[in-house]
């Protein structure tokens, strides 16, 4: 009866010095599944005013191209694939998007990017700051956020391999043809073709396929695009809860954080000098919590020494 009534109140004390426990947190690797529920992006409302924005280098140079900058309307999923001579400067990056995106589909409100030297510029800031658009950077080791123009960039890559088995110099003369093939195919997310949720109708691809029909009266077009846009919100919508529903079968609720409060900092993607990796500390700190970004991001006050953004 003894040993029933103490271990309770036993197991607390362990598990409360186990926790106040400064070697313990430095040493033990964490076994529990990621700790935060998704937080995705906000879902746009038209076309082309929230873009993601990625680049694919190391490729073999093609009429003077080894590079492709993708640029994807995160509203209707269409894709612009644009060969580059070279991985351009943050002023040559912009020079770029105004020439071949914002004069065809106007200024957006906001644009996802890796943390790439060219969108951690001050000259990127300023250059989104008179535009009035707000700049979206993902976080360190956590390509996620920038997630669709991954997606778009594997998909080109495996169109790419498919053709380099001919002559792999060529890959920049079948770019467009990737990007139209690439925005006639229906998006699972949206349920309907990129041509259309954007134009609100999807081109033939050859002239015989076109129907004869009359011109239709601007108002009725007008009707159709808003209709299609609409349809595009609500599946954008459904997508990203499903797209919730699985991710979090995997998470657990983070922790309440408030600014002032010390936590420690995984030390997994931090260059820690140590003899041995393996021996190294799991975690490093405690600091102090600065700012709270989002639920499951914050800003720490680190000190200089290590080399994280």
């Amino acid at each position: 009866m003894k040993r029933r009534f103490f271990w309770p109140s036993m197991e607390k004390d362990v598990q409360e010095f186990v926790a106040a426990c400064s070697t313990c947190a430095h040493s033990k690797s964490a076994n529990s599944p990621p700790t935060g529920l998704l937080h995705p992006l906000l879902t746009p409302s038209r076309p082309w005013s929230h873009i993601a924005l990625d680049f694919i280098t190391g490729l073999p140079p093609s009429q003077g191209n080894t590079v492709i900058l993708t640029v994807i309307d995160r509203f209707t999923k269409m894709a612009h694939f644009i060969p580059l001579a070279q991985l351009p400067s943050a002023t040559e990056t912009a020079q770029v998007l105004v020439n071949q995106v914002f004069r065809h589909h106007g200024i957006p409100s906001d644009i996802v990017s890796d943390r790439g030297p060219q969108f951690i510029s001050q000259v990127w800031k300023a250059f989104c700051s008179a535009l009035g658009a707000t700049v979206s950077l993902s976080s360190g080791y956590h390509p996620q956020s920038n997630g669709q123009a991954e997606r778009a960039n594997q998909e080109l890559e495996a169109a790419l391999r498919c053709l380099a088995a001919q002559n792999d110099k060529d890959w920049s003369q079948y770019l467009v043809w990737i990007e139209y093939a690439h925005n006639t195919h229906v998006s699972f997310a949206t349920g309907v073709s990129p041509f259309e949720a954007a134009l609100g109708y999807s081109p033939p691809l050859f002239p015989s396929q076109e129907l004869d029909l009359a011109v239709p009266l601007v108002q009725e077009h007008l009707q159709r695009c808003q209709r299609v846009w609409r349809q595009t919100t609500e599946a954008l919508l459904r997508t990203k809860e499903s797209n919730c529903r699985i991710a979090n079968r995997h998470r657990v609720v983070g922790p309440a954080y408030q600014p002032g409060q010390r936590v420690w900092l995984s030390a997994r993607n931090i260059p820690i000098h140590a003899q041995s990796r393996k021996l190294a500390p799991r975690f490093i700190g405690p600091y102090t919590i600065e700012k709270i970004i989002k639920p499951t991001c914050v800003r720490l006050r680190l000190p200089r020494a290590p080399k994280v953004h």
